[in-house]
């Protein structure tokens, strides 16, 4: 019975991961039920007895992407101390971020799709990015709450929109041209 509860789970984690790799590259309708079971290699009635919905699959997405970006900005912290800001912002504006659709920010990459999503999934992305929001404050300057929180605002809408932008444009240097300005608005902003 045990062996049968962790295929089960693994198998759930898989179309999990499945659905993170295709929201993020193609967007919520940019790819059906049938793509993500095949991408995660288990008919579509598993993927249905698993997730239930493609709106259901997208909430997770959304929740485990932005948990991502929750687990990540605590490492940064520690492991860079006062450069963290530098180090993030190369991170998140770096190529190979820049280039990984798959893999990349669900801030950046289902954004778009959460606008047009309905309240439960627009509370979720709302909830975590507040934490997000919190964790980078806690990190920056300042005599505030607010004043972090709204430095905290600044940076994270310029990396967003700059990877955005840098990953819309087709040539590679204007791609890096963007990135480095963006890099540099963003940490101009929270010194």
């Amino acid at each position: 019975m045990a062996k049968q509860t962790v295929r089960k789970k693994e198998t759930r984690q898989n179309m999990i991961a499945a659905a993170n790799r295709n929201f993020r590259s193609f967007g919520y309708n940019g790819v059906g039920v049938d793509a993500i079971a095949k991408d995660a290699k288990v008919t579509s009635g598993a993927f249905y007895a698993h997730l239930k919905s493609k709106d259901a699959a997208f909430a997770i997405a959304v929740e485990s992407g932005l948990d991502e970006v929750i687990d990540a900005i605590p490492k940064y912290q520690k492991d860079h101390g006062k450069k963290w800001v530098e180090a993030f912002a190369s991170y998140y504006l770096g190529k190979s971020h820049r280039d990984d659709m798959a893999c990349g920010c669900a801030m950046t990459s289902l954004s778009p799709d959460v606008v047009r999503a309905d309240d439960q999934i627009r509370l979720i992305f709302e909830d975590r990015m507040a934490h997000i929001i919190n964790l980078i404050a806690d990190g920056l300057d300042g005599d505030t709450v607010k004043l972090r929180r709204e430095k905290a605002w600044m940076f994270l809408s310029v990396l967003i929109g700059g990877l955005t932008t840098a990953r819309a444009v087709k040539s590679p240097p204007l791609a890096e041209e963007i990135a480095a300005s963006a890099k540099r608005a963003a940490i101009e902003l929270v010194s």
